[in-house]
């Protein structure tokens, strides 16, 4: 068999490398039945997975084209779908002052990441992944971001490593400290919750802890902040396109999957998806961004994660402690009481 016949069998054979993203995505949703394991989510256990089989015993070439498939259009669809877990809805019950609160913690963090990362010279890309990672939703905007930015398998596994380890910290020391120091009230906790805490499950159970009201405010002001998510993804595409034009007069790519993303908001605002249809359209949305996190693992080789030395967790402490601070500043000056 010629290399060019070996080549055009090998592209056509998607089916080996989906099955293998799928198995993988499979298996860490199983494993969340596993007591303690339940704390990581589906997405993180997958990117775990991955790396741990790509590191042991490799990625076979016939599992490429599949796992090339689920990096660029699963991942897509996935991020499309998200869309239906939100709604306009639910940003008007934060209120204005809330949405401010939420918009100026995360537009603040960004910023000030990428700019201690620069100071700490830490590489452009993983710092605009750990940037959007913490300011938005944990492992969901790192490789939502990473569509724009572009960078390397392990850019985006430390990327994720980094908000896990701080988003599983601020579930678990929030509520000791609101519980033993600060005594907000439901709203302004659920609130300061919502608007610091990486993932939407970490939000959940750290809101909850504090009654049902808190939960329901911390939840709302959670998916408030994910729904901010797309005009993060196009104001970065956005720049660099105008990089790329400036360098080479050739614009980047628009990252067409946002206005898939933003329609669907606008579908589940319109009110005709069912409420039983809720579980089914969140859990596909889960697989979908699992199986392409596991593709991630499957090309992640991990003495280049090593590589990166410790200045890119410091990057991620420093944004963490910095997103929980001034967004309790703003809750106590805009919104105390609740």
């Amino acid at each position: 068999m010629t290399d060019t016949t070996a080549a055009a069998g090998q592209n056509s054979s998607i089916w080996p490398g989906l099955a293998l993203t799928a198995l993988i995505a499979a298996v860490a949703f199983g494993l969340r039945l596993v007591p303690g394991v339940d704390a990581l989510s589906p997405l993180i256990l997958s990117i775990l997975l991955g790396m741990a089989l790509h590191n042991t015993i490799g990625t076979r070439g016939a599992a490429k084209p599949g796992v090339t498939l689920s990096l660029k259009v699963i991942l897509k669809a996935g991020i499309v779908l998200l869309g239906l877990q939100l709604t306009t809805g639910q940003v008007i019950e934060v209120g204005l002052r809330g949405v401010g609160i939420i918009a100026a913690t995360l537009v603040a963090t960004f910023v000030f990441t990428k700019w201690l990362g620069r100071r700490l010279g830490v590489g452009a890309g993983l710092t605009e992944l750990i940037a959007a990672g913490t300011a938005v939703c944990g492992a969901s905007a790192v490789i939502a971001t990473n569509t724009v930015t572009r960078a390397s398998d392990e850019d985006v596994a430390y990327a994720v490593a980094c908000v896990t380890v701080f988003g599983s910290l601020s579930m678990v020391l929030i509520p000791v400290v609101e519980a033993t120091l600060l005594h907000l009230g439901p709203d302004a906790y659920g609130l300061w919750s919502g608007a610091v805490i990486h993932e939407v499950a970490q939000v959940v159970a750290a809101a909850f802890q504090q009654g049902d009201a808190a939960g329901h405010t911390g939840t709302i002001a959670k998916l408030t902040r994910v729904m901010m998510l797309a005009p993060l993804v196009l104001a970065l595409s956005l720049l660099a396109r105008q990089r790329s034009e400036g360098a080479s007069g050739s614009g980047a790519t628009i990252p067409w999957f946002v206005f898939g993303f933003i329609a669907m908001v606008g579908v589940a605002s319109s009110g005709i998806v069912p409420a039983a249809a809720e579980p089914w359209h969140r859990g596909l949305t889960q697989f979908l961004l699992a199986m392409a996190l596991a593709a991630m693992g499957l090309e992640t080789d991990i003495r280049k994660l090593a590589a990166e030395g410790a200045r890119p967790a410091i990057l991620g402490a420093a944004s963490w402690l910095f997103i929980v601070a001034l967004g309790l500043g703003l809750v106590l000056f805009l919104a105390p009481g609740g």
